[in-house]
């Protein structure tokens, strides 16, 4: 019987042979999907730019924001972004006043529903945004302001 030492041993070992291989999940390999200056940006004119899209975003009724209209806790605020539109390739979660403004990005393939959630951090009031950007890159966004009572980033 293997103890618990030696299971975790044998496990490193096989993550190293699929990364090696360069078999790891997607998910695993998410930071190569966006340039780290997407990351960097601080304004959605930046981002947009990072992301190489020229298209102006539009607001609209095919993109849903779900989250809090009050977040007692910014260390933990969740938030949802789905979309209704046809073709649509990658969704965003953008925070407004955090020091870098992009919280998170979903890969969409045509396999996957664009319905999303995830937890961020906001570390005061602000507006978020989601973003849903189409094959034909339209950059269609939903808004809502997001009051936080104890901010998430040290505040």
């Amino acid at each position: 019987m293997q103890n618990r030492r030696e299971m975790i041993q044998h496990s490193a070992v096989v993550a190293g042979l699929l990364a090696g291989a360069g078999l790891l999940p997607a998910a695993a390999q998410a930071q190569q999907a966006v340039n780290r200056g997407a990351f960097d940006a601080k304004t959605m004119d930046e981002l947009l730019k990072a992301l190489g899209l020229s298209s102006k975003p539009v607001e609209s009724k095919e993109v849903t924001l779900t989250g809090p209209d009050i977040a007692e806790n910014g260390a933990v605020v969740p938030l949802g972004v789905a979309s209704s539109a046809a073709g649509v390739k990658r969704l965003l979660l953008l925070v407004e006043k955090n020091p870098n403004i992009l919280a998170g990005v979903f890969e969409v393939s045509d396999a996957v529903e664009p319905n999303m959630s995830t937890r961020v951090k906001m570390g005061q009031t602000s507006n978020v945004y989601a973003v849903a950007i189409t094959g034909d890159n339209k950059v269609l966004f939903a808004q809502k302001e997001v009051k936080v009572t104890l901010g998430g980033c040290g505040g």
